[in-house]
């Protein structure tokens, strides 16, 4: 290979090409000047969303077509409580909500807090028409309450309930509601996640809840979450917030819990669950080696209801109480390990096996852990008490 050697300090003089037979400046700027323009000439410029007619992209066509089929069965929920301020005097205070319809009766599906203590209900409906509104039946435990409006059936537009066992995380998700009392208003997000659990205000967990990064906001509650095919997958009903409002974390109950309580909280205005009787405690590994527990998971009976369903099958509740840190905690009582042979680890775990796989009325197998021994007791379960 040929080797230049550039004489250095002399101004004018350009060598014919740099060490290790480079091609010098010059001719590398003459050989690359044609190849830039050749590439330009050829580029692909960046892909731009295809548009429609109207100048739309095919996602908003999407928004656009469901936020027209499906707001009209939205509705604006205004509750009224009577209370007294310092004086004895009643004044009344009013909260906003959303809804939505589901069938052409005139029944509104929305969000148990929306409704709870209200000594009145007001409906504002598409056309802004305002009437007054029933309570139907309400259920705390998975925050969903049915309220009804008896208006022309040509009012009356009801929103398809879809599947949410179908879902998958990305697909789209569209929210409708009245956050800040603004009627209507819908955004646009996708399913985050699936699977959530939320507790609700009796303490029970809502499970398979719905995650959206939909914007939702307070005034939102009880309105619907849907699909691109405008189906409802869900009702919103609660978000993740520092500020108050959102920052793209919201929680909606799925479309299909509220398919299955549906008809129950229409025809006896409540849900019935099935009842065990008792309220226990976790066992976690460190409690069980503090507490020298023979199991290191399962729930340990801290009370049972007198005159319950435990209760009169003989399981025992806890006969006294120890410090664990700053905590008391209930020992003694019987340990549940297994309902029907199904491994119980925790309480949401009971809980969770009861509502889905039990009624009241049924006997289920209750295999436990007395003084260290195992043992089984048959319980018939019961209804579980409002309170």
């Amino acid at each position: 290979m040929k080797r230049c050697v550039r004489m250095v300090g002399q101004p004018g003089i350009s060598p014919p090409c740099h060490p290790l037979g480079i091609p010098s400046v010059g001719r590398a700027l003459r050989l690359l000047v044609p190849l830039i323009l050749l590439l330009a000439g050829q580029a692909v410029p960046a892909e731009t969303p295809a548009r429609g007619a109207g100048g739309l992209t095919a996602e908003e066509e999407v928004v656009i077509g469901v936020y027209r089929a499906a707001s009209p069965g939205v509705v604006h929920i205004t509750s009224t409580v009577l209370s007294q301020d310092f004086f004895f005097r009643i004044v009344p205070e009013q909260g906003t909500g959303s809804g939505f319809m589901v069938d052409d009766r005139g029944y509104i599906l929305t969000n148990n807090h929306v409704v709870e203590n209200a000594d009145s209900l007001e409906v504002t409906l598409a056309d802004k028409s305002k009437v007054p509104a029933k309570l139907i039946g309400r259920d705390p435990n998975n925050d969903l309450a049915v309220i009804h409006v008896t208006v022309p059936r040509e009012k009356l537009t009801p929103l398809r309930l879809g599947d949410s066992g179908q879902l998958q995380v990305g697909q789209m998700a569209i929210a409708i509601g009245n956050p800040f009392g603004l009627d209507r208003t819908v955004t646009r997000g996708v399913v985050s996640a699936l699977g959530r659990s939320l507790k609700s205000d009796t303490g029970r967990q809502i499970r398979n809840v719905i995650q959206t990064d939909a914007a939702i906001n307070p005034g939102n509650s009880g309105g619907p979450l849907l699909n691109s095919r405008g189906e409802i997958i869900g009702i919103n009903t609660a978000i993740f917030t520092p500020s108050g409002g959102s920052v793209g974390i919201g929680f909606a109950i799925p479309v299909n819990t509220a398919k299955k309580l549906l008809p129950e909280l229409i025809a006896r205005g409540r849900v019935s669950y099935p009842w065990l009787g008792i309220s226990g405690m976790d066992i976690t590994p460190s409690l069980a080696r503090t507490l020298n527990l023979p199991a290191k998971e399962g729930v340990v009976i801290a009370q049972v209801a007198p005159g319950g369903p435990a209760a009169r099958a003989g399981l025992r509740g806890s006969q006294r109480r120890v410090r664990v840190g700053n905590y008391m905690v209930s020992v003694g009582g019987d340990i549940i390990q297994a309902l029907d042979g199904q491994r119980i680890a925790a309480v949401d775990d009971l809980t969770g096996f009861l509502d889905e796989k039990k009624k009241a009325g049924e006997d289920v197998r209750v295999d436990i852990l007395r003084d260290g021994k195992p043992l089984t007791i048959v319980v018939r379960l019961g209804d579980l008490p409002e309170n």
